[in-house]
């Protein structure tokens, strides 16, 4: 299983994460914690649906929501990194996105997400386009995130 996996890596490299997620409505922190012991190595996690929420708990700038959107990188990029400042925790995971059925545009997809691992030694963002119903989107983008997170903490720490 992906999540023992990752807290397994957490544990023996003595890290902690924490998760800011919006379209995957809690998922992630979900998996992350059905692993016993998890306490070791999460920290917790903040479900910033609303821009508001990005805004004030995560220190999204209104700027990037009103010139990129939720939906964009650099949103990913600043939900990760206020997640890991608000919960002092070494890395941070952002995931916003569309997981549809509705909501989609031309320039912006149903199924596009974008997530991103942030850390002190360096970040991982992905642009990720996922097919299928919403709970498949969800679905996908958690195990991406997993995968990312793994990935990064192989590589930096």
């Amino acid at each position: 299983m992906i999540a023992r996996e990752a807290g397994d890596l957490l544990r023996a490299r003595g890290l902690t994460v924490a998760v800011a997620e919006s379209c995957t409505g809690g998922r992630l922190g979900d998996i992350l914690t059905n692993v016993s012991g998890s306490s070791d190595y999460f920290r917790g996690g903040l479900i910033s649906y609303s821009n508001r929420a990005k805004v004030d708990f995560l220190d999204v700038h209104e700027s990037s929501l009103i010139l990129k959107g939720a939906v964009s990188d650099e949103v990913a990029r600043q939900m990760a990194a206020g997640v890991r400042k608000a919960f002092h925790s070494d890395l941070g995971i952002g995931i916003t996105g569309i997981a549809g059925p509705t909501g989609g545009s031309p320039k912006k997809p149903v199924g596009l997400v974008y997530i991103c691992v942030s850390s002190d030694k360096g970040s991982m963002c992905t642009k990720n386009l996922f097919k299928g119903p919403r709970t498949k989107v969800k679905a996908q983008a958690v195990d991406r995130a997993m995968l990312m997170l793994i990935e990064l903490v192989k590589k930096k720490f």
